[in-house]
């Protein structure tokens, strides 16, 4: 998935596939604590650089839970990560509140910004990405990595 095209929903569950949930704080400091604990349910299952990518893009789609949806800016806000490892890949959901102002868009930045990067990197190493939105459960943001 390269150069604007964009998965709009993840096909289902990844059958045989091994798969865990955390719930973490609408706070800047989860970012940290949603990667140890990913890393954690990892470490023994991904080996190098497939783990380094998921982390990397783990990182940037808490923040920007975090820093762009009402799970970040309304008290109590929650953000849940869900990860999902098969024989060949691993699939990563993060859910937040969502936003009434803005969606997941991967946008090209200028080189000397100091931000903005996110979805770009998650675009450029991810073998999938997307999101979509539920009334009830709020918006996932959500990526495969190949093993």
């Amino acid at each position: 998935m390269r150069s604007g095209e964009q998965v709009l929903r993840h096909g289902g569950e990844m059958p045989g596939a091994d798969v865990w949930s955390g719930e973490f704080p609408g706070e800047i400091s989860s970012v940290p604590v949603a990667r140890s604990w990913v890393r954690g349910v990892l470490v023994t299952r991904v080996g190098g650089p497939a783990l380094d990518d998921v982390l990397l893009l783990l990182s940037e789609v808490v923040t920007n839970a975090v820093a762009y949806s009402a799970s970040g800016s309304t008290e109590g806000g929650r953000v849940t990560v869900r990860v999902a490892v098969s024989s060949r890949l691993v699939h990563v959901e993060v859910t937040d509140a969502g936003s009434a102002t803005s969606a997941p868009v991967a946008r090209v930045v200028e080189a000397d910004s100091e931000g903005g990067r996110g979805l770009w990197l998650v675009n450029m190493i991810a073998t999938a990405w997307g999101s979509h939105c539920d009334d009830e459960a709020g918006r996932t943001v959500w990526f495969q990595a190949a093993l």
